[in-house]
Formats: C-alpha cells, structure tokens, sequence
C-alpha cells in the first residue's frame, strides 16, 4: 500500500479565537468563552488565560478565582459555525477527502495531491495561511502518515504551529510519547499503565503485545500498534448512518447539570456539522442523550421527535432533564446524537449506541 499522506488541522482556541477577531479589544485581556453567572462553565478560552491555569470544563467561579481580571463571554454558535464552514471550505478546495471531527478540526487525505509539489507540508502551510488572511483565525496543523500521528502533531507547536513527522522518524518519536497522549488513555488506564512501570510508547513496545491483551483485552491491542505508530483507519468522507452522535469526556469533571447545560449548546453545533456530511436528508425518528458521571456510570435517554429537522438545543434540554435525576451529581462525559428511520427495515426494537 503506497504510504499516506494525512493532515490534521486544529483550530487555535477556536471560540475564543473567533471573538477576538470580531472584537480586537478582547485579544489584549485573558478571555473564556462559556455560561455566564457563578454556575457557568468555560467552553473555551485563550492563551492569556491558559497561563492563569483556566481551561476548558472549569467551572467560571474557579476560572475567575485563578485570573480575576478574566473577561467571559457567552457563546455565539452561529457565529462559530459560519467560521467553521469558511475554514472546511478551504479545505475542501484542496482535496475532497476531508473528514470533520467537529467545528473546529479535521482530518485530510492529501495523499494523491500534486500541489504543491506533492509535499504535504507545502499544502499545510498554504492552509494556515489561507485560514489566517481569510477567515481571521488560526490553525495548528499536524503532518504525519497516518491519523493518530497527524492528531498528535498538530498539538506539539500550538498554538499556530505546524509539526511534521516523517516515516523514518516515527519509531524515534513514539518511544518518547508519553502514553497519557494515546487516544484512550485516560487517568484510570494511565494509573494502570504506570503501575505496570509504563511511562512511554517505548515502555509500551518493551512490554509486548501479550501482556498488553491480558490487561486490556481489545484496548490492549491498540495500545500495542499505537505505541508503534501504526494506524490504517482512512479518512472518512462519508458513510451510510443509522445514528450521528457526538459526545466528549471532560478532562476535569463538569460539576453539576447546569454546567452541563452550559456545555450542550457546543455539542449540539458539533452534531449539526456531523449531520451536514452524513445525513441532513435522511428523516429523523429519535433523540438520544448519554452521561457519564465522575464514577464511571453512564446512563442514556432517547425519545422519538421525528418532526426535527435541525436539532436545537430546545431539543436536548428536556432530555437531559428527564435523564439527570441529581442535579449537583459531577458528569465526565456528556453526549447526544439522533436515530434516522428506515422504512425499509423491518419494525425492530434497536440498541443504543450499536
């Protein structure tokens, strides 16, 4: 198979890099973008305030006590997606195999492009540049033969950084990967990997593809190609779908419902980008929401709204009503998604989240 040539573009703080665009006077202060009062949490913010240790899912009441002078925002969704639709324009332009994971970034395929000079790293560059002159923002990009080393280099320089790891130097740069970087891996699974006396890929590939099966099951396995830097998922354009949904894992547990609240509106932005390049014409038989509180037990709702076309956040709100029955309970991950019907299929009762 004649090797890949993957690109994976990452907006730079990209609510909070959209209102400073519109607003330069908020590019001089530390900013958060999220729900306003002592209740809200922050969806996104800048550099400034990254360095008073704000982030992403921090309640704003702790975000303020780390940075007092913090300037927060609400967020304007229209206004994000209408940017994001110029940056995956741009995109496009240059190959059709471009694969959205959300507002704010994207898998490309560059493999069969003769532009600029074939070079991958060229057509990069010419990306950031083109995203920065006309839509006002930036991009870090990550150059790499494969999918999940793309998604990791396009973090290494950020912000408005580009980072290239070519064949001959990925065995070199995934022994010294930490493997809290491994997508995966989260707190409970790098405890049990440290305990292991696994810090690194390099670690990872000492201890061997059996240990890792019998301590991980299936996960294991993809441990063990992860810690070589192999990955042969392609970039998805398009594929038939029975559900979309999306969903994402707190780094720092939401603290109660209305923070999740706070934090649905973003989610349900990502589900209509998802729904634009999977199935805006397909009819939609049912809503479904999933929760995952701090101690890992996750629960899920969906109810039959087939009258939606374009889901809202007034959509989702009552379904997170119905499935939180304690308001105060922290949640780690927080999702939603739709169910088309098939009048074709028989009538069968269908499990969530096949």
């Amino acid at each position: 198979m004649p090797q890949r040539k993957i690109i994976h573009v990452d907006c730079d703080c990209f609510y909070a890099a959209v209102e400073m665009r519109d607003d330069p006077t908020l590019s001089n202060v530390p900013l958060a973008v999220g729900g306003a009062g002592g209740r809200g949490v922050v969806a996104t913010c800048n550099y400034k305030a990254r360095a008073f240790g704000v982030r992403s899912a921090m309640p704003g009441a702790e975000a303020r006590r780390l940075c007092p002078d913090l300037v927060m925002v609400p967020p304007d969704m229209a206004r994000y997606r209408n940017a994001s639709k110029q940056v995956m324009g741009i995109l496009r332009e240059l190959t059709d195999l471009v694969e959205p994971l959300s507002l704010d970034e994207a898998f490309l395929d560059v493999s069969d492009i003769d532009d600029h000079r074939g070079s991958a790293t060229l057509m990069a560059r010419y990306l950031r540049e083109r995203v920065k002159n006309e839509v006002g923002i930036t991009i870090s990009a990550g150059v790499a033969p494969n999918k999940f080393l793309a998604k990791i280099a396009s973090d290494w320089q950020k912000p408005d950084g580009l980072f290239v790891v070519k064949p001959d130097e990925i065995d070199g740069f995934v022994r010294e990967l930490n493997v809290e970087k491994l997508f995966g891996v989260g707190q409970v699974t790098a405890s049990r990997l440290h305990a292991l006396g696994v810090q690194t890929c390099g670690d990872l590939q000492t201890l061997g593809v059996d240990v890792l099966i019998e301590q991980f099951g299936k996960q294991g396995f993809r441990l063990h190609e992860m810690a070589h830097g192999r990955d042969e998922r392609p970039v998805v354009v398009s594929r038939i779908a029975k559900s979309v949904s999306v969903e994402r894992t707190f780094s720092e547990d939401l603290p109660d419902m209305a923070a999740c609240e706070t934090v649905l509106a973003s989610l349900v932005a990502d589900l209509n980008l998802r729904l634009s390049r999977k199935g805006r014409d397909k009819p939609i038989h049912k809503l479904f929401i999933k929760i995952r509180y701090s101690d890992f037990s996750t629960h899920s709702l969906e109810r039959v709204r087939e009258n939606v076309r374009d889901p809202a956040l007034e959509d989702y709100l009552p379904l997170l009503g119905e499935l939180v029955t304690n308001r105060e309970r922290p949640v780690r991950l927080l999702g939603l998604g739709v169910r088309f019907r098939n009048d074709d299929a028989p009538v069968t009762q269908l499990r969530l989240f096949d």
